[in-house]
């Protein structure tokens, strides 16, 4: 599976864990564990709640696009 998200990139570059980011987001660690592992994708709200808890751009949180990418 390809990795969609860097949830977890910016966590460790903040020196921050996921329990700590359920806990600001009121959600369970076991979903912020599937996002970090990109086994599960968050919604694009939750993606803005995450930015914003991390000062970061939404985009920052996504992993780019290859455009020369072969389908």
């Amino acid at each position: 599976m390809n990795e969609l998200n860097r949830v977890k990139i910016v966590l460790v570059e903040q020196k921050k864990t996921g329990k700590c980011l359920a806990e600001q987001l009121g959600d369970s660690v076991t979903i912020t564990s599937f996002w970090c592992f990109n086994s599960v994708q968050p919604d694009l709200q939750a993606l803005s709640k995450i930015a914003k808890l991390l000062k970061v751009d939404t985009r920052e949180l996504l992993v780019p696009t290859d455009l020369h990418e072969n389908f």
